[in-house]
């Protein structure tokens, strides 16, 4: 009968909660309102608008912009199809356009910039194919439905004006994406090195616990920053850091396992038909204690999230443009004490929100594997 690796309401609503982000993290691009490649259509205008926050806007699409596949908008977002701006009031006179620019006071007090009507339906013509629209009113309500726009900024601006639920969904990439490939190179270097120590003992084994003494002896932040700095600042070279210093425990425990387990005797006579040891590692060893693995892997991809996390409050992860969690945190943990303190919280709360939820189901796993003296 095979065991529930998930038991409880709190096991389920944790594994939701990160299926969900999972999945926001792959399709963000197609369901976030700023689709630019990393949510960075830039208003100063309007920046720092409360959530909630609406506003019009004059469209006019751009000729050069070019035509992206669903994988590549996938994978990074869609170029920068109009040139927008954030428009306060609009009125026609005599084929022409007249508009009062978003200022944000009161009065607006924004200036008057005009617009060509038949350039501006040139412009659309030149990106979507021939428009056949006369001109005079029919001219003026298409220019209007087509490039008058009103956007609602859920969670507001921040102090570039982009739109926050856009970077806000953006940045569950970046945290999901650093969990996983850092798991799997701490896995792959643990289980490695763990599965070394543990079946030939002796001199490998001494040096290998030396090593991951030394490894553990380390703080694990100062080792990652370290590694940061040897390698530079970058997307995959957070990876790398993180995943290189967190394969330790790993590494301990599959080592713990595999002294146990070498000494069974479906073992002793696996060695004794002279299988090779490499095969009775990986095809009788390892899969017996996938159950500590796994565990350890969720504990681990919570750590990497905060890691990561921090490593961008500190200012060496992921650079800006790419929305980061922690990075936000950093810009805006002064606006704590104004009343825009939700420019912190919003991405504080995510980042908590994320890591309880894989370490919830750590613990599930923990728990039902029965694994809690491995």
């Amino acid at each position: 009968m095979k065991r529930k690796l998930i038991k409880t309401i709190l096991g389920y609503i944790a594994l939701s909660y990160i299926v969900l982000m999972a999945l926001v993290a792959v399709f963000g691009y197609f369901i976030i309102p700023d689709a630019t490649s990393n949510a960075n259509s830039q208003h100063v205008e309007i920046a720092l608008q409360k959530p909630g926050f609406e506003c019009k806007f004059l469209e006019i699409p751009m000729p050069a912009a070019e035509k992206v596949s669903f994988l590549e908008k996938l994978l990074g977002g869609e170029p920068m199809s109009v040139s927008s701006k954030a428009i306060f009031s609009y009125y026609f006179r005599k084929d022409s356009l007249y508009i009062e620019t978003y200022t944000g006071l009161n009065p607006n007090e924004g200036l008057t910039e005009v617009y060509d009507c038949r350039q501006l339906q040139n412009a659309w013509t030149a990106q979507n194919g021939d428009l056949a629209v006369a001109s005079g009113i029919e001219l003026e309500k298409f220019i209007v439905s087509n490039m008058i726009v009103k956007k609602k900024f859920l969670l507001g601006t921040d102090r570039f004006g982009r739109d926050y639920l856009s970077r806000i969904v953006l940045g569950s990439r970046v945290s999901i994406t650093v969990g996983l490939v850092a798991v799997f190179i701490a896995l792959i270097i643990g289980i490695t090195l763990g599965a070394i120590a543990g079946f030939y003992g002796g001199i490998i084994d001494r040096f290998l616990v030396w090593l991951f003494s030394v490894v553990w002896s380390l703080p694990t932040i100062l080792l990652v920053i370290a590694v940061t700095f040897a390698l530079g600042k970058g997307f995959w070279q957070i990876f790398v850091a993180i995943g290189v210093t967190f394969w330790v425990d790993i590494a301990r425990v599959v080592r713990g396992q595999v002294m146990s387990i070498k000494e069974r005797d479906y073992i002793e006579a696996a060695t004794a038909l002279g299988i090779r040891k490499r095969k009775i590692i990986f095809r009788h060893i390892l899969p017996g204690i996938r159950g500590p693995v796994i565990v350890l892997a969720a504990s681990s991809f919570s750590s990497a999230i905060m890691t990561e996390a921090g490593l961008s409050f500190l200012g060496i992860g992921v650079q800006p443009p790419v929305a980061t969690w922690g990075g936000m945190v950093k810009e805006y943990y002064s606006h704590l004490v104004l009343d825009s303190a939700y420019l912190a919280l919003l991405p504080g709360l995510a980042i908590v929100l994320a890591v309880m939820a894989f370490m919830i189901i750590g613990n599930e796993l923990r728990d039902n594997l029965d694994v809690k003296n491995a």
